[in-house]
Order: C-alpha cells, then sequence, then structure tokens
C-alpha cells in the first residue's frame, strides 16, 4: 500500500448507527475510497473508555461492521478491521502517552464534556483517548483524516504529537503531518426532538433519531412526531434563525436531495411543514431502508462479518508491523 495519500478513520461500535452518521461520515468514507487508499476501523479500543456490556459490545462490533458494509464500503478497495485486533495500536497509544504532554489533554473539551462535572470518577482511558486516537492514525503513517468539527481539536493533537515525535527523535518527516478532511456540504443533523443538540445514539428518546435499521413505519411516525413549527415555511434562511428544529428539517431534506438549502427553502416557501415531512420521510424512506434491509441481511451471516474483519485485520497488520519495527528502533527499544 502506498503511503503517498492514506486516509484513516473510525467508528465507535456504540449501538445503532444513524442518519446523522450516515450524512456525516458513512456516505463520505464511500466516496473517498474510490479517490485514495482508505482504511476505516471499527474502534472498540476507543469504546470501552466508558464501561461497555461485553455481549454489547461483541454484537455492536458486527454491526458497524455491516453498517459500513450495507452503505457500501468495499473491503476489495478499503481496509476494513476492528482496533483491537492489531496489538500496535495499543502499543504505538503508551509509546505516544510518553510523547504527548499533560497540557495538551488539558485543553480537550470533549473530556470535559464527556466527564460531566465529576470528572474524578471518569476512567483514565476517557482522558488519554486522543493519544490513541493519534495512534491509530500514526500507525499507518494516515496522510488525511475525515474529521467533523467535534473531531477536528483531537487531529490537531495527532499533528503536534507527530511533529513532537519527528523533532525529539530527529526523523523529520517520519510520521506525515495528517491533514483534516471537512466534507464542505455536510452539514451537522440534529435531534428530531430538540434541535439545540446532534442526533445522537445516547439520547434516550428513539424518536430523536433516524436509526440506519429503522423501518418505512418507523420512519414515517418518527418524522411525523419530529418538532418542526406551527407557521408555513417561510421564504428565506435568515427567518430559520431562532427556529431550530424546521431548519433541521430542511437541512436534512437538503443533503438527502443534493440541492442547497437555498434552493429547498425557495421551494418549500408557503407550504406547512406537514407538506415538507411528507416529502422528507418519502426521501429516507427511499435511501435509508435499503440499508436497514442489508444490514439485517448481513447480520444473519456472523461467520462472513468475521471473515471480512479477519481479512482487513491481516492486511492492516502488515503496515502496523512494518511502521512499528521503524518506530522503536527510533525510540530505542529492542
Amino acid at each position: 500500500m502506498s503511503n503517498k495519500k492514506l486516509v484513516f478513520s473510525g467508528v465507535q461500535p456504540t449501538g445503532n448507527l444513524h442518519l446523522g452518521n450516515y450524512l456525516g461520515a458513512l456516505k463520505n468514507f464511500v466516496s473517498l475510497q474510490k479517490e485514495m487508499e482508505c482504511i476505516y476501523c471499527v474502534v472498540d479500543l476507543h469504546a470501552i473508555t466508558v464501561f461497555q456490556n461485553p455481549k454489547n459490545l461483541y454484537d455492536n462490533v458486527l454491526e458497524t461492521t455491516a453498517s459500513f458494509l450495507a452503505t457500501g464500503l468495499n473491503p476489495d478497495k478499503s481496509i476494513i478491521f476492528n482496533q483491537s485486533s492489531v496489538s500496535g495500536h495499543a502499543e504505538l497509544a503508551w509509546i505516544l502517552n510518553c510523547v504527548s504532554r499533560i497540557g495538551w489533554l488539558n485543553r480537550m473539551t470533549q473530556f470535559k464534556d464527556k466527564a460531566g462535572s465529576d470528572k474524578e470518577k471518569a476512567s483514565v482511558g476517557l482522558y488519554i483517548y486522543p493519544n490513541l486516537m493519534a495512534a491509530d492514525i500514526l500507525l499507518y503513517k494516515a496522510t488525511h483524516v475525515p474529521v467533523g468539527a467535534d473531531q477536528k481539536q483531537h487531529l490537531e493533537l495527532s499533528r503536534d504529537i507527530a511533529q513532537k515525535f519527528n523533532k525529539d527523535f530527529n526523523c523529520k518527516d517520519f510520521f506525515p503531518i495528517p491533514e483534516p478532511l471537512i466534507p464542505k456540504n455536510i452539514s451537522r443533523i440534529m435531534s428530531l426532538r430538540d434541535a439545540t443538540k446532534k442526533m445522537s445514539k445516547s439520547e434516550e428518546s428513539d424518536y430523536s433519531r433516524i436509526n440506519l435499521k429503522d423501518t418505512a413505519d418507523d420512519i414515517n411516525k418518527k418524522i411525523k412526531k419530529a418538532k418542526s413549527d406551527s407557521n408555513s415555511i417561510p421564504g428565506e434562511i435568515k427567518s430559520l434563525e431562532n427556529k431550530p428544529e424546521a431548519l433541521n428539517l430542511l437541512t436534512i431534506y437538503s443533503e438527502l436531495t443534493n440541492k442547497s438549502l437555498e434552493k429547498i427553502v425557495s421551494e418549500m416557501a408557503g407550504k406547512e411543514y406537514s407538506f415538507l415531512k411528507a416529502k422528507l420521510a418519502e426521501v429516507l424512506i427511499s435511501e435509508i431502508t435499503p440499508v436497514g434491509k442489508e444490514i439485517q441481511k448481513l447480520l444473519k451471516d456472523k461467520s462472513y462479518l468475521k471473515k471480512i474483519l479477519k481479512k482487513g485485520t491481516e492486511k492492516a497488520n502488515i503496515i502496523a508491523e512494518e511502521n512499528l519495527k521503524n518506530i522503536r528502533e527510533k525510540v530505542g527499544l529492542i
């Protein structure tokens, strides 16, 4: 595998993937595999920074793999594997723990958000997992990483760590400085119940999100119950600034139809939100239910999913071991 342009990204196996994951990450993954060499990882070591029921974690790794395949990732074009199956991730993470600085980790806002008010009770893993993320990327000398706005700070840390390693061990350009790939036209997909929050697997109400495994009936019910607005749809985006739920529905419709938000608002101006909801449910059912059916089909053949992961692990291990051999030499490990 060439190191010229190499993409690395990972998805946590923590339950149902949803529309936000699909539009924000998975569709982009499929596009990238047509342009560059790609490594896509089910990051199960990241998942256990907070306690996971072991049976659920096992099942979720396979379901995330099925979701990768169902949305169009091709294991013959991209390397698909689970993180814990390549021990180099953990080994390099420890080396990078010794390169990274506490001050850098103290600036990570996601730890503060996830740990909440009682950070003393958070796991050490949750605190240092940005170093593991850096190891994930640098283990393969990835040059590009698709990131959303909430992960940009972690990629900046990966860049800082790469630069410090190269300087500390006098090996200029050993680790490439990974570049962010931020999709220009992808908007944040917000909760259907509270559009001030991102659509999330962890939100209590299942009506807050469209899951990739939702049936046509599920989607219809959720869109009908989604918060919108009592007035008709305005003719300009500015009028939606204080109406986040209405704006969210229009944004989702815009993403699914590949039309600009301005064009969608113009087309929908003066119409009731019930009209938009009917149209939105229609395009969601058309795009999402085939994915959900394919996920369910793949989950019936767990041996096939494990075979895909094993094949990906073998490919990933070849690259990881070659790079680790050089890393150990640089550090002075025998």
